[in-house]
């Protein structure tokens, strides 16, 4: 079995390299103009973009597990830049179902002869995902929903991990050392997202715990799992048939308010991660519907996530500081989170929150569109690389993606508000208020006590200046080479001074010797060439500006 894998993930190996090889040349050729030699190529966002499009038919070509991979993708910013972002965030788990000869095969293996198993069972999956496919089926004289693994699919994602991780030392190649450490950690966290996904154990697991937290709540509806006829390969579950969520014209005819609709989905989605820690993490239309009488059903819960307390916590004043539009708690928050590093310039990324806030109010001040909020914060992020943990990812790919559902629910839908709200019903804010408080008299007392301490300590350092015993050691950082730079030209020019003096010394005495005038001459000029590429080169000591007013509205036209 080991060796049938391995021969198949060679295969893989090779199919994957043979796919995107177009997208090798071009990245190389970003680094080397002419593959082997020339300075590195400026890439425009057009042509990003343009790739971007290209991996994406690559992905949808190389079938289940690279769907997957591109869908995790989508959600890390800290890897990719925005546009590929951008695209590979349309990419959407749906693909032609397995021939039911197949299915059939998987489902009788696990609960024996369909009919012994089913009262009857429908053979037309309703349907088809690339690590699943669903079927309606009648068990107790009721309606179920019966989600069987995709035939062979154990094998073929296996093969596919191994391919993945022979291709990271290629990939890390073409990235800086920050995206490679994530990339890599990508890689692992991938590995387990998918295997996690194709044990339906762990999903019923997951689906039970969510409809325990949400069991005294009339808003939403979760289906109930059928124990006996479930296994790691099969989940049986309640059918619960609905209108799609985005089909505003179906739920206006059932006479259903749209915005209370999406306030619930919003107010549900904030429980989950604020309060119950493990959310659902796939929040697309084709996995939310609506019942006549307006609850929300959730299906699908291969793809969840799980927030501890710590990042909880700081989602919290993440969102009450967007709503205070504070902006240095927003940066602090950020910080703290792990999604920004310490050294960032807060300067330039102050300016990026106020830009993103301006650009995302409404008529109304306390209006904004937390996509757009997202799109910047994401911009930032590829610009200045991090480590974002998993789950951090998900919940920003969530938050995302259910704004957009409420707006397409309420073009006028006030996300911040209600959070606020919530927030707010809950004690959050309350609490929030105290922390200040409390901190402000911890700092009080601090200052109180550095009063106290100050004098004692300056007066020794005013007498040991007084009697020439003062020490000062001073340490530079220099992470960005800049003094070792200054050095090197420091030499060159000294090298350059003495040369030139030399050759015109040479060239006096001995005008007719050109052999001598040449000697004294070649390394004079090769000097100055050194010189003049130590001001030429791209890392130099001009620091460009990461960002300005003008190419963020730029970015957002495109």
């Amino acid at each position: 079995m080991v060796t049938l894998v391995n021969l198949r993930a060679y295969w893989r190996f090779l199919v994957v390299i043979y796919q995107f090889f177009p997208l090798i040349v071009a990245y190389t050729r970003d680094r080397r103009k002419y593959v082997f030699f020339g300075g590195s190529r400026r890439v425009s966002s057009e042509t990003r973009r343009e790739r971007a499009e290209i991996l994406l038919e690559s992905l949808l070509t190389l079938g289940p597990t690279f769907i997957k991979l591109g869908q995790l993708l989508s959600t890390r910013p800290d890897i990719l830049p925005p546009e590929y972002i951008d695209v590979l965030g349309s990419l959407q788990d749906d693909v032609p179902p397995a021939p039911w000869s197949e299915s059939k095969v998987v489902l009788e293996e696990e609960l024996g002869p369909v009919d012994e198993a089913f009262d009857s069972f429908d053979t037309d999956p309703i349907s088809g995902a690339s690590l699943g496919q669903v079927y309606v089926a009648e068990y107790g004289g009721e309606k179920v929903a019966v989600k069987i693994r995709r035939p062979g699919i154990e094998e073929l994602v296996e093969a596919d991990l191994r391919a993945i991780r022979w291709l990271l030392p290629l990939l890390m190649r073409f990235i800086g050392q920050s995206r490679a450490f994530s990339l890599e950690n990508l890689a692992d966290e991938f590995a387990k997202t998918i295997r996690e996904e194709m044990d339906y154990d762990e999903e019923a697991r997951t689906l039970r715990e969510i409809q325990q937290n949400f069991e005294d709540d009339d808003a939403i509806v979760i289906p109930e799992p059928v124990p006996e006829r479930s296994d790691d390969r099969v989940l049986t579950m309640e059918y619960l048939p609905g209108t799609k969520i985005n089909d505003v014209a179906a739920l206006d005819e059932l006479g259903i308010d749209r915005t209370e609709l999406a306030t619930n989905l919003q107010r549900t989605y904030l429980q989950m991660i604020v309060e119950d820690g493990v959310f659902h993490a796939d929040p697309h239309p084709g996995n939310l519907s609506v019942t006549d009488d307006g609850r929300i059903i959730f299906y699908d819960f291969g793809m969840h996530g799980e927030v501890d307390p710590f990042i909880q916590e700081k989602i919290v004043e993440f969102y009450i500081a967007v709503a205070n539009q504070d902006v240095d708690a927003i940066l602090d928050t950020l910080i703290e989170m792990g999604t920004l590093s310490p050294n960032v310039d807060r300067q330039v990324m102050g300016d990026v929150m106020e830009l993103a806030i301006a650009d995302a109010r409404g008529d109304d001040i306390e209006q904004y569109r937390v996509n757009q909020i997202l799109e910047q914060v994401e911009s930032t992020i590829y610009e200045f690389p991090l480590r974002l943990p998993r789950n951090l990812a998900l919940v920003l790919r969530v938050a995302g993606v259910v704004e957009g559902v409420c707006v397409t629910l309420d073009p006028n839908f006030d996300f911040i508000s209600v959070a606020t709200d919530y927030l707010t019903e809950q004690g959050y804010r309350e609490e929030s208020v105290q922390k200040i408080i409390e901190n402000a008299g911890q700092q009080g007392q601090q200052t109180v006590k550095s009063l106290i301490r100050v004098p004692p300590k300056l007066e020794r350092v005013l007498d040991r200046a007084d009697r020439d015993n003062l020490t000062v050691n001073v340490r530079l950082e220099d992470s960005r080479g800049v003094l070792d730079k200054l050095a090197k030209r420091l030499v060159y020019g000294i090298f350059l001074s003495f040369g030139f003096v030399s050759t015109i010394i040479v060239y006096t005495l001995e005008p007719q010797n050109f052999v001598a005038v040449g000697a004294a001459g070649l390394p004079t000029a090769a000097v100055a060439i050194l010189l003049w590429r130590s001001f030429r080169t791209r890392t130099g000591i001009k620091a460009k500006p990461q960002f300005t007013r003008q190419n963020l509205r730029e970015r957002r036209e495109e």
